[in-house]
C-alpha cells in the first residue's frame, strides 16, 4: 500500500508537470546555438592537447564569455607569480591547484584560503604544489590559480550531465562538501525554460534557507535563475561537453559569484542525444 500511494502521488506529480510545464516547452535542442569562437577554440586547444577537462580558469573563462558571475582568475606557474599576481588583486586570495588530472582539489589538500601576506602566498603556492605530487607523482601540474577571495554567501551547486535516457539534464541544489552527503537536488532535462528554472529553485528541500534565516537577508533567486538559463545555454552550444559542474556558487542578497567550475568533455566526437 505504501508502494502503491507513493507510485500515484509521483504520476499526479508528473501529469501536472506536463499540463503545465511541457506543453510550453520547446525541447528540441539546436546544438551550436549562441557558441562563442573564443570558447570553441578553448575546447579544441584542450581535445588537441588530449585533455578531457578545460582547466578551472578556462571553464570560467567559457562561462564569463556567456555573462555568467565568474571570480577573476589568473593562473601562477611559480611562486614568485603567484606574489606578484595576489599584489595587482590587492585583497586576501586563493590558491588552487591546476591539473587535468586532480578533479577534486580539496582531496588533494590542493586549496588554501585567506593569503594575505607575500609570504603566506608563496608558501602556499609551494606547499600546495608539494601536495599535489604526493598525491599523484604523475600529474601534469600546470600552477596554481590565484583568486580574490570572496565572501561568505549561500553555497549553492549546478550542474549537468548528459543522461543514457534523457539527453542533457541539469541538476540544482545546496552546494559545498556536504552536496554528496545531504543530496537535497533537483533536475530538469534540457533546454530550460525560465519557468522550469524558477521551479527548480523552489522545488528542494531546503528552498527556506534561500528566502533568508535567522536575521540573513534571502539570496537574489533571479540571478540564480539567469544562472541556470546561462548554464543551459552553454550546454547547448557546445556538444563536446559531457558534464559540467560549478561548486559552490556564492548566493548573495545581490548578485552570485562562481568560485569553483569544472568542465569534462566527451572523449571522443561531440555528442548529439536526441
Amino acid at each position: 500500500m505504501d508502494i502503491a500511494c507513493r507510485c500515484l502521488s509521483a504520476l499526479y506529480s508528473y501529469g501536472h508537470y506536463r499540463s503545465t510545464y511541457q506543453r510550453k516547452t520547446n525541447f528540441v535542442l539546436n546544438w551550436g546555438a549562441n557558441a562563442k569562437e573564443a570558447c570553441q577554440e578553448l575546447i579544441d586547444e584542450a581535445l588537441k592537447e588530449n585533455r578531457r577537462v578545460l582547466l578551472e580558469h578556462e571553464a570560467k573563462e567559457l562561462l564569463r564569455q556567456h555573462g555568467a558571475p565568474v571570480s577573476l582568475d589568473r593562473l601562477a606557474k611559480s611562486s614568485e607569480e603567484a606574489v606578484r599576481i595576489a599584489k595587482e588583486i590587492g585583497q586576501p586570495v586563493v590558491l588552487k591547484i591546476v591539473s587535468p588530472d586532480i578533479l577534486h582539489k580539496s582531496d588533494a589538500c590542493g586549496v588554501r584560503l585567506r593569503l594575505e601576506t607575500d609570504e603566506e602566498v608563496s608558501e602556499a603556492f609551494d606547499a600546495i604544489v608539494k601536495n599535489a605530487k604526493k598525491y599523484d607523482s604523475k600529474a601534469d601540474i600546470k600552477g596554481c590559480i590565484v583568486s580574490p577571495m570572496v565572501s561568505d554567501g549561500i553555497e549553492i551547486i549546478i550542474g549537468t550531465k548528459i543522461d543514457d535516457q534523457f539527453g542533457p539534464v541539469i541538476m540544482f541544489g545546496l552546494g559545498g562538501v556536504l552536496v554528496e552527503v545531504v543530496k537535497d537536488v533537483s533536475f530538469r532535462v534540457l533546454p530550460l525554460s525560465r519557468s522550469a528554472a524558477n521551479k527548480m529553485i523552489t522545488d528542494i528541500k531546503s528552498a527556506a534557507i534561500l528566502e533568508g534565516f535567522r536575521g540573513k537577508p534571502p539570496v537574489d533567486k533571479k540571478a540564480l535563475a539567469d544562472l541556470l538559463l546561462t548554464v543551459s545555454e552553454v550546454i547547448e552550444a557546445y556538444p563536446q561537453i559531457r558534464e559540467m559542474d560549478l561548486n559552490p556558487v556564492m548566493a548573495y542578497e545581490n548578485g552570485l559569484s562562481i568560485v569553483d567550475a569544472r568542465i569534462i568533455l566527451n572523449s571522443g566526437t561531440a555528442r548529439k542525444p536526441s
